[in-house]
């Protein structure tokens, strides 16, 4: 399992940042987009200065931005997919008696 060493905010600023990048190699202006996803101007502008958005919001610049299947992969389970309890559970070790019952000698 990959730790990630970002913090929320960094990831939320990072993925602000390739939306905006995406924008503007597709030459959108930031009106452009918002017109034709149906997000507010105000939404997209907080989005690319913030990292802050609906997850609708999203969404829908994903839908413009040609890049709504790269959320197929988010969340995706795979047999190898544990929980961080099971990852942090100590494995019960069985102790062996020391004695044995009912033996004679």
């Amino acid at each position: 399992m990959a730790i990630s060493l970002k913090t929320v905010q960094e990831i939320q600023e990072d993925l602000a940042a390739r939306f905006k990048r995406r924008r503007i190699a597709m030459n959108l202006t930031q009106k452009d987009l918002a017109d034709r996803s149906g997000v507010t101007w105000s939404s997209l502008k907080r989005f690319e200065r913030e990292g802050l958005i609906a997850l609708q919001s999203l969404l829908q610049l994903s839908v413009v931005l040609d890049c709504l299947g790269d959320f197929d992969t988010i969340a995706a389970e795979t047999p190898a997919t544990k929980s961080l309890d099971a990852i942090l559970a100590k494995p019960r070790v069985r102790l062996r008696a020391t004695g044995r019952k009912g033996r004679q000698q």
